[in-house]
Order: structure tokens, then C-alpha cells, then sequence
């Protein structure tokens, strides 16, 4: 069959259209495209060789569609691993494409973002000499708290954490992301950690009683034992090789949506009920207002996915993100 391949805009991408078997999978598509681009019948400006890392295929938008809730409709993308025949894909259809830029892994992304922390918050314990004025310190060295070395420890423990998941539990949806995100992500744990790190150590910083802040970070570690097993939940949901999505199950999962999301934010909680800094709450109030949009956004997706019709299952009743209030 022939697809007619057009920007958004309604320009043609593709002279003559892309000739493709009715019963090829969208990946099967995005190497046909990388191969016209290859042969310069691709209509970018500047020509890019288009790799299937940085293709975007989407179904024409209906006018004036809109979702079950009465929110504008948003097309729909053809997904890897799904065969065009699952779209109802026929001869001479539109599809519309947008090449995605630059892109970069996932794995890179994560690694980088969370190897800044992990260095930089024991940087500024270690080297107080580099960044607190001489007369703050006591014979050229920065006093020292048992709060102050322990929450660098949990800090560290934190983040050397999350580079393991991201090599050895995570499986990933999509293989790439703009590159872009990379700087962005960086920008955003690379300067909280040293903003938080530079306070909490600061030769000045005061710290709530030791008792209390052990206990905190006990209960932190907890909540991170918490976080990873949920993560381990989150990565068996795919049966290995598959596409398939299933409704998480056990542990917290059967009470909350995000139940991952949760103990991240109850650890940072406990983090700062350890060291009792405004940095560290920023930071908190920060990434649970991230993950809670994202919370929210997944799970309206899981209720439209499992919406109980034409045999679906129907997803249960459940909480959010953080019990009751959310």
C-alpha cells in the first residue's frame, strides 16, 4: 500500500508517498524511512539522515475531537513493536511525521543526571576549604556534625541507588529522548545538590537533635527499600519480549497508583525532618510536584487503558500517589 507522509502542517515529507506492505509494524516503517533519507527522497530541511531514534509517526487528528472528559484530543502516535495493520492503516492514508531532533539514550540521560549529585554533595562535605570564607573555619578546618556525615552518607546512598536501577531494573519504553533533556535534567539535580550540600554543611548549620535525625534517616532507608522493590513490580509488568501492559499488583500498588512515587517523596520527607534545611525542602517540594503531574498523568492513562469495556479489565479504585490526600 501506498501512505501518503505529511508534516502537520499538511507539506509533503515524502515525493510519491511511502510504499509499504499492509502487514510491515511500525518499526518496519521507521526503516523505511531512515532508508528514503538515506537515498535524500526525505523533504528536511538541512536533509538529516533520519535514524528511527528521531521519527515520530502520528494518526491525522479528527477536527474538533476531543477525549472522554471533554479535553481536546491529541493524536495518536504509532507505537514500536505495533504492526500499521493495528491502526487500520490503508491505502492511500495520511500519516504525520515530525522528526524529533537530536536524540539521546535514556541510560545516558539517567546515568549523568544522577552521577552529578552523587559527586557533588560529598564534594562540598570533603572540600569545605573551596567554598566557606576562611574565618568560618576552625584552623582551616570546617566543624563537623554526626547529622552533617550521615545525611551525606544517605545522600550518596540515594543516588548510587538510582545509577544501579537505571543498569539493572528499569526497562525503558523508549530508547531515546531529546538531547535537550539531557542538559535540562543535569541543570535541575546537578544545582540542587549543590545548593542543598552547601547549607546542610555550611560551618554555620545548625542541626536538629542527633537522636531524631538517626531515626529519620533509618525510616528514609526504609522508604528507599520501599522504592525499590516497586520498581522491581514496575519492571516484571511486561512478560519479557512483549508489549504488553498489566495493572500493577502487590505490595503498595494495591492501594496507589504510583506507589514508586510515594516512597520518594516519604524518603526526602524524612530526609529533611533529619537535617531540617530550606534547601532540602525546596528540593523536596520540587520533585513531589514533578511526580505528581506525572502521577496524574499515569494514572488517568491506566483508567482509559483498562476502562473495563469489550473485555478489558477495569482498573481498580486506588489513590494516586500520596494517601489520603492525593
Amino acid at each position: 500500500m501506498k501512505l501518503v507522509i505529511a508534516s502537520r502542517s499538511g507539506r509533503l515529507v515524502v515525493d510519491g508517498g511511502l510504499h509499504i506492505d499492509a502487514g510491515e509494524t511500525v518499526d518496519g516503517l521507521l526503516a523505511e524511512m531512515h532508508s528514503l533519507s538515506l537515498k535524500k527522497l526525505v523533504r528536511i530541511p538541512g536533509k538529516p539522515i533520519l535514524v528511527p531514534e528521531r521519527q515520530r509517526f502520528t494518526l491525522p487528528l479528527v477536527p474538533g475531537a476531543v477525549t472522554a472528559d471533554g479535553k481536546k484530543a491529541r493524536p495518536v502516535a504509532l507505537a514500536s513493536g505495533k504492526k500499521l495493520s493495528d491502526y487500520n492503516l490503508k491505502d492511500g492514508d495520511t500519516l504525520h511525521f515530525k522528526d524529533l531532533g537530536q536524540q539521546v539514550g535514556y541510560v545516558t540521560v539517567f546515568f549523568w543526571e544522577y552521577f552529578g549529585p552523587m559527586a557533588v554533595y560529598p564534594l562540598v562535605y570533603y572540600l569545605p576549604k573551596l567554598l566557606y570564607p576562611e574565618s568560618m573555619l576552625q584552623n582551616g578546618e570546617c566543624p563537623r556534625h554526626p547529622v552533617q556525615a550521615i545525611a551525606t552518607a544517605y545522600w550518596s546512598f540515594h543516588f548510587a541507588k538510582r545509577i544501579l536501577e537505571t543498569f539493572f531494573v528499569h526497562k525503558f519504553s523508549h530508547g531515546t529522548m531529546p538531547i535537550f533533556n539531557l542538559l535540562r535534567n543535569c541543570s535541575y539535580y546537578w544545582a540542587f545538590a549543590a545548593f542543598v550540600s552547601y547549607f546542610v554543611n555550611h560551618p554555620l548549620y545548625t542541626p536538629p537533635p542527633f537522636e531524631r535525625s538517626k531515626w529519620a534517616l533509618a525510616g528514609a532507608m526504609l522508604m528507599q527499600a520501599g522504592n525499590l522493590y516497586s520498581h522491581v513490580i514496575l519492571a516484571n509488568l511486561r512478560p519479557k519480549g512483549s508489549k504488553e501492559y498489566r495493572v500493577p499488583r502487590g505490595f503498595l500498588f494495591n492501594y496507589v497508583t504510583c506507589a514508586n512515587y510515594t516512597f520518594e517523596i516519604l524518603g526526602w520527607l524524612l530526609f529533611n525532618v533529619a537535617t531540617q534545611s530550606i534547601p532540602g525542602i525546596l528540593f523536596m517540594f520540587a520533585g513531589g510536584y514533578q511526580m505528581t503531574l506525572w502521577a496524574i498523568a499515569k494514572h488517568k492513562r491506566l483508567k482509559r487503558t483498562f476502562d473495563g469495556k469489550e473485555g478489558r479489565e477495569k482498573y481498580p479504585r486506588r489513590f494516586i500517589i500520596l494517601p489520603p490526600l492525593i
